[in-house]
């Protein structure tokens, strides 16, 4: 049994100008010890998905289908008390911006405190020789002083370190990180991400990693889900979207990073602009995007279309060009195949 299984999750806001679908069945599972990475263009869904996962949503946010098990667990509906005991415990997050996750207010000691204290049967004393142990082990130099200063005192990849510090303090089996290296410089994305990596091998835990870095993705991921108006495109082994690609919003993504041998040439863009969340097509919500889509691609979307065992891709594209097992046939709406 994996870890944490979702199943056709789909989640809502409620606002005046209507309901926003901000994911709409998306499944996965992740097992123990693996890293799930999950991209996308902003907007995609990939943030709320961890959000229902924490059950942290905004108040004009609800979870309005699907299933969340964690370890067995369902989480949907489970209530408040239940989740109290599985956040920061059992299921932890790293936020995009250290400096508004943390309060500027408290010392890095009260914070770090305060979540081992909530979480786990330690004492004062004890949470603090476990807070100390947790900066000395993300890399945190002179622990004993920073350990009395405040936010505002660290650098970016310093506060960073005191985030995923405060998120393993506890030991969790689920290590959500949200876009966890945004906004820091190159040398100190590494340094995080080979970071996270030791403490995932030396912990055993899993992580979801959020990123609309496909570069990190490489590094780090077993699985990767590639994400688009609140859906999966596509979804398989990191070999398999990297060297095999098969929705054409994936290929968009990976011409559009610079590489040594574009020095010099124009980036690849992928045109237009991501698609209302409020008046969502009845096709593909990439169609109106994407250079080689069908008239099917227009009135009807592609469910989960199986490439192999370790991979499928919700495009049309795959059937016409017999990549699937072939169970699945194209009936073009009258007109033909030519883009419109």
């Amino acid at each position: 049994m994996s870890l944490l299984e979702v199943k056709d999750l789909q989640t809502s806001f409620f606002t005046d100008a209507g309901e926003v679908k901000a994911v709409n069945g998306v499944s996965f599972n992740l097992d123990r010890g693996k890293v799930l990475g999950i991209v996308g263009e902003s907007g995609s869904g990939k943030s709320v998905t961890a959000y229902s996962i924490m059950q942290i949503l905004a108040d004009t946010g609800k979870i309005v289908g699907g299933s969340i098990k964690f370890d067995g667990q369902e989480l949907v509906n489970a209530g408040e008390k239940v989740m109290k005991t599985i956040r920061g415990d059992r299921i932890s997050i790293i936020f995009q911006d250290p400096m508004t996750s943390l309060n500027p207010t408290y010392t890095i000691a009260h914070q770090l405190i305060e979540a081992i204290v909530l979480h786990t049967s330690r004492d004062k004393k004890q949470a603090w020789g476990r807070a100390l142990e947790m900066l000395k082990l993300v890399g945190v130099n002179d622990p004993e002083k920073r350990m009395n200063q405040y936010p505002f005192e660290f650098s970016g990849g310093m506060r960073q370190r005191v985030m995923i510090a405060m998120a393993l303090a506890c030991e969790p089996d689920i290590l959500i990180a949200d876009e966890p290296t945004t906004a820091l410089d190159v040398t100190i994305q590494a340094q995080i991400l080979e970071l996270m990596k030791s403490l995932q091998n030396e912990l055993g835990m899993a992580i979801i990693l959020i990123t609309h870095d496909l570069g990190v993705v490489a590094q780090m991921c077993d699985e990767t889900i590639v994400m688009y108006a609140g859906q999966i495109c596509e979804q398989g082994t990191a070999d398999e979207i990297f060297y095999n690609p098969r929705h054409e919003y994936t290929k968009g993504l990976l011409r559009s990073i610079p590489t040594i041998s574009s020095s010099g040439q124009k980036l690849h863009p992928i045109s237009g602009t991501p698609i209302d969340l409020l008046a969502m097509p009845k096709g593909c919500p990439f169609a109106p995007r994407c250079d080689n889509a069908m008239k099917i691609c227009i009135h009807k979307h592609a469910d989960r279309l199986p490439i192999n065992k370790d991979h499928m891709a919700s495009c049309w594209i795959n059937v016409r060009d017999g990549i699937t097992d072939g169970s699945v046939k194209i009936e073009e709406p009258e007109g033909g195949t030519d883009h419109e």
